[in-house]
């Protein structure tokens, strides 16, 4: 599954959205590009058809922005992807108890987003993704999971990029990730002319700032600072039940 399809959305970014300026509306359509494709996923996982499941999207974020909902939340609601993910749920039922009446937003464009959110581009990606027996529930939340993974590990080695340390950091990347490096340290420490104990402790120096990385990726987006460890706690449990 695409890491980087997941918006890893943070509460200051839900609030910008709600307004009426023109960051407002960039914003909001970051918000809908991001979770256009994780919420087709997930009703493609749950059983619906590739029209079906393109119908519901759409007919989820014309009623969720014709209401206007962003504005109403709070942090203290929880996690903001499970509350979407809640609310599509909802939204799927009441369409059901209408008998397809779908609420497609009187057929208007609500947002410019017709090349982000391509149906047949999402068919494609979706047909890429590996048959699972696990739950919508869980891919959904682990395609969370590996998006925040992504940002933190982007981040770091945008930082060893400006240290020109890129190609030592991406021989070792795979360490970070806890994969054999390819050819052994012995072998690429020859390669990048240095020792192999230099090299391990570098793994070790970029493993502890990717850790870093990752807690300043949940702080953006938990509210409080006492609720970091309980999500790192969660998403590291989400990943620990990923099938090998």
């Amino acid at each position: 599954m695409g890491a980087t399809d997941f918006l890893t959305t943070r509460w200051t970014e839900i609030r910008t959205a709600a307004g009426s300026s023109p960051e407002a509306r960039a914003a909001l359509e970051r918000f809908c590009c991001g979770y256009w494709y994780p919420l087709y996923a997930f009703l493609r996982r749950d059983g619906h058809d590739a029209d079906g499941s393109t119908d519901l999207v759409q007919g989820f974020f014309a009623v969720f922005l014709a209401r206007n909902d962003l504005a109403g939340l709070e942090p203290g609601r929880g996690r903001f992807r499970s509350y979407l993910l809640g609310a599509l749920k909802h939204h799927v039922m009441n369409e059901r108890r209408r008998a397809g009446a779908l609420a497609r937003g009187g057929g208007e464009r609500i947002l410019s987003l017709d090349s982000a959110l391509d149906p047949r581009d999402a068919e494609a990606r979706y047909a890429q993704e590996p048959a699972t027996s696990e739950t919508p529930e869980t891919l959904y939340e682990r395609r969370f999971a590996h998006a925040l993974l992504a940002a933190a590990l982007e981040r770091l080695r945008l930082d060893e990029v400006r240290s020109g340390r890129e190609r030592e950091f991406e021989a070792l990347r795979p360490a970070l990730a806890g994969d054999a490096v390819e050819g052994g340290y012995a072998r690429l420490a020859e390669e990048l002319g240095t020792t192999e104990g230099a090299l391990k402790t570098a793994v070790h120096r970029l493993r502890k700032r990717y850790r870093g990385a990752l807690v300043d990726e949940v702080a953006r987006l938990v509210d409080r600072p006492q609720d970091v460890e309980d999500e790192l706690r969660h998403l590291l449990l989400v990943l620990s039940d990923s099938p090998r």
